[in-house]
């Protein structure tokens, strides 16, 4: 059975929208409702389609029969995680704001600087620069392969009308990243800036993100329940309580939990006591909280436990890791630092018991951010996989420690690297030699002693010679 879904735009609702949900889940016969992992809500059981004509307010989608995708976004880390400086919730909500249409490809809205939103996990990727307002863009395709970079920064608000291109030229089957670019280039027109250097994400381990935690003069409150379903009572009354605290948004976080942010100081008791009341954990072990988890596989669920259980036991420590569990009937894009796939079982005449064997893979050095999976063992038994993790996680913190080290030779190695660039005097854009700017069609190692003197900036059409060289420092 395929569920049904609620897009919610960039995992981001009001009190009011997610009780207006609650309430439609109640006239439909449910007593819960789960979260998925692209920041979505999901009705996990069987419902009476009659009934949705009566809840006007709520879009219900069945992903693979209607192909309509939700936006995920960081929105949910801002404030309380490390974030880019000009990427302020507010500025989330007006870009979230742009996107109205029903999403035919999977978009993702992320700040590098995070680790608890997955950053290319989508099919249009728009990741925060340092350059105020302006987004890389990494694109992959329903067909393609890979993730490739779009040769261009792109404007905040230009991302849905970029986006909202990119759909309507799939028709024409584009197979490379520049044809891609063409094409879209060609249908709209947009306030690019040239990309003058790569993307950096930085290492972060992945984050606690449960309990009562203080921020600045508030407090945020993340919630995760195990069997990812949220009791539709409890649900409610925190929404009035939100109302009463005078919080205005809701975050949902694609591991399944929820965060609530801005709870003032002088509501924590009574936020305490609410919490109390429903006797709801909010300290679960790092262990329970860092899985990614198929919505409603049973078999997934006991199979974490087990796992989580044996490495409570043997005292094992994953700060810093993730894991995610897969199998044959729903595997999806991977975004955790180490996958447990579960093997589909031969097809054998008569009344043979075979059991369930499993891979397990690794992202390349434990950050998921690579997209790249390392095969680690194949087709082991359950029983194997306790100690099989185990020496994963020794692995990963041997090499957390070269990962550091590298890191500190990278900034030390940066901070003698300097490189001449040509910055516009007007809106500071730089022209660097060694990208060229394909806006312009100029290839990368273009001297800019040889373009032409009709060369204008790229982003604000004032003239070559307006461009001053610049020592920059890396």
């Amino acid at each position: 059975m395929e569920p049904y879904r609620l897009r919610i735009n960039g995992g981001v609702l009001s009190p009011g929208e997610l009780k207006y949900i609650c309430e439609a889940a109640e006239g439909l016969g449910l007593d819960a409702i789960s979260f998925g992992s692209r920041q979505d809500i999901i009705f996990p059981e069987e419902i009476d389609k009659e009934k949705f004509s009566q809840f006007d307010k709520i879009q219900f989608i069945k992903p693979k029969r209607d192909g309509i995708e939700n936006i995920v976004s960081s929105y949910v880390s801002a404030d309380i995680l490390p974030s880019t400086s000009w990427l302020t919730s507010d500025r989330y909500l007006y870009i979230l704001e742009q996107f109205k249409h029903d999403l035919k490809l999977r978009i993702n809205i992320i700040d590098p600087k995070q680790r608890l939103v997955p950053l290319f996990t989508g099919n249009v990727n728009f990741i925060a620069s340092e350059s105020e307002d302006y987004w890389y863009l990494y694109v992959r395709l329903p067909e393609w392969k890979k993730t490739e970079m779009y040769p261009a920064l792109i404007y905040s608000w230009d991302m849905d009308k970029v986006e909202l291109a990119i759909e309507q030229v799939l028709q024409e089957e584009p197979e490379t990243i520049e044809t891609l670019f063409d094409l879209v280039n060609d249908a709209v027109e947009t306030n690019n800036r040239t990309v003058d250097k790569p993307l950096e994400v930085p290492f972060y381990p992945f984050p606690y993100y449960e309990g009562m935690n203080r921020f600045g003069d508030k407090y945020w409150l993340g919630l995760y329940w195990r069997n990812n379903r949220y009791d539709l009572t409890f649900l409610k009354d925190m929404c009035d309580l939100c109302a009463e605290s005078k919080i205005g948004k809701i975050c949902i976080t694609p591991w399944k939990s929820f965060i609530v942010k801005g709870v003032p100081i002088d509501s924590k008791l009574k936020w305490e006591k609410f919490l109390g009341s429903y006797g709801i954990n909010v300290r679960h072990s790092m262990l329970e909280l860092n899985w990614h988890l198929p919505v409603n596989d049973k078999d997934a669920l006991n199979l974490k436990k087990y796992l989580v259980t044996n490495f409570d036991q043997n005292d094992i420590s994953t700060y810093g890791l993730t894991f995610g569990i897969s199998n044959f009937e729903s595997k999806s894009y991977h975004f955790t630092s180490v996958v447990i796939e579960k093997n589909k079982k031969p097809e054998l005449l008569g009344d043979f018991i075979i059991r369930d064997t499993y891979n397990l893979l690794y992202a390349k050095n434990f950050d998921p951010n690579t997209g790249e999976y390392i095969m680690h063992v194949q087709d082991v038994d359950k029983v194997e996989l306790p100690g099989l993790l185990m020496e994963l996680s020794k692995l990963y913190f041997e090499q957390l420690g070269t990962q550091r080290e590298e890191v500190k030779a990278v900034e030390a190695k940066k901070e003698t690297t300097e490189e001449n660039v040509y910055q516009c005097q007007d809106c500071l854009t730089i022209y660097n030699e060694v990208f060229g700017d394909i806006t312009q069609d100029i290839d990368a190692h273009t001297r800019f002693e040889d373009l032409d003197e009709t060369y204008e900036c790229s982003l604000c059409e004032a003239p070559k010679s307006n461009f001053q060289k610049k020592l920059l420092v890396k």
